[in-house]
């Protein structure tokens, strides 16, 4: 188990985006972290205190975790000595980065010499088995996006602090690294073997009461190159009764990817239904999911009134407008 509270790790991150772990966990446990790192040529900011090591230690941080998603999910040689500085100074390290933490020689003799831990979330802990595609009992909501990092997992939690308000039985699956920060369990399934992870989600979405709903984290796109995988996993494996689509509509390209511009919500509805319904024919689209965060109040709301009216699903930002109209869409 991870020691709380945390300090936040930002580093080098050249923009907010890059920083999505940290973000991820001051949205969703913001008394979990007593603050924030940076350096040099840091552009993120969690609107958190900024600490060295020694004042995060006097603030009581026991764990600092790496929040920064960069592209590869690599250890920057520019983080190491502060890495090893945290260790010496009593706080554990916890990342979820595609480079793990038990691979690099400083952090584990720096570990064994202090007596701290690492932690990789990243690191699958069971053997998942093959998907086998059988129906299971209960009912299962995915988020599916046009690009990476649009708000798949915001719209799943967002749902689940909803219809647990309501009294409704819901639980957030997490699948990737920020959401098993949060929530302290899931499947990493970006780092589980390609012919498991349908599997994987399977295992993560068991047979549940008739009543019971699992918010399943959506990961990448089908219009993603270079995530697409993923998201097929996603939807073969989680075998979702409904669809949440996922935009980010002031993205000029898709993530990463500048030669690549997303085709939009009006492509990805009948792609992601038609994948869908090879292990759910009765799946369907519920609702639309927009990330406004870079518009004003004004172009947030004309913008999810035009969007409601051209596809004909209720529309909203679940995290700056609450997921009411989401869960209102279930009936």
């Amino acid at each position: 188990m991870l020691k709380q509270p945390y300090l936040l790790f930002l580093g080098d991150a050249p923009d907010a985006l890059a920083a999505k772990v940290a973000q991820g966990i001051k949205d969703w446990r913001p008394d979990a972290s007593v603050g924030q790192m940076r350096l040099e040529g840091c552009n993120a900011d969690m609107d958190m205190p900024d600490m060295n090591v020694a004042e995060a230690v006097a603030a009581g941080a026991k764990t600092l975790v790496i929040g920064v998603a960069n592209r590869g999910g690599l250890i920057s040689d520019v983080w190491m000595d502060v890495l090893v500085e945290v260790m010496e100074n009593g706080m554990d390290i916890a990342a979820g980065l595609h480079t793990l933490l038990k691979d690099q020689p400083r952090l584990v003799e720096a570990a064994e010499r202090t007596g701290q831990s690492l932690f990789d979330v990243r690191l699958p802990q069971v053997q998942y088995p093959i998907g086998d595609g059988k129906p299971r009992t209960g009912k299962r909501i995915l988020a599916v996006g046009t690009d990476c990092s649009c708000g798949k997992m915001y719209t799943a939690c967002a749902m689940e602090k909803e219809m647990r308000d309501r009294g409704m039985k819901a639980t957030f699956r997490a699948t990737g690294q920020t959401g098993i920060l949060v929530t302290g369990e899931g499947v990493p399934l970006d780092a589980v073997i390609a012919d498991f992870m349908a599997g994987a989600v399977e295992t993560l979405t068991p047979n549940n009461d008739e009543d019971h709903w699992d918010l399943i984290e959506g990961q990448g796109s089908l219009f993603h190159p270079s995530y697409s995988g993923v998201t097929m996993a996603l939807i073969h494996g989680g075998q979702p009764d409904y669809l949440v689509l996922c935009h980010e509509p002031t993205r000029t390209h898709m993530r990463g990817l500048p030669h690549y511009t997303s085709p939009g919500l009006a492509a990805l509805r009948p792609l992601a239904e038609e994948l869908a319904k090879v292990v759910n024919p009765n799946v369907k689209s519920m609702a639309i999911s927009v990330n406004t965060q870079h518009m004003s109040d004004d172009e947030a709301k004309a913008y999810l009134a035009e969007v409601e009216a051209e596809m004909g699903l209720p529309t909203t930002d679940p995290f700056r407008y609450g997921a009411g109209k989401l869960v209102d869409a279930l009936g």
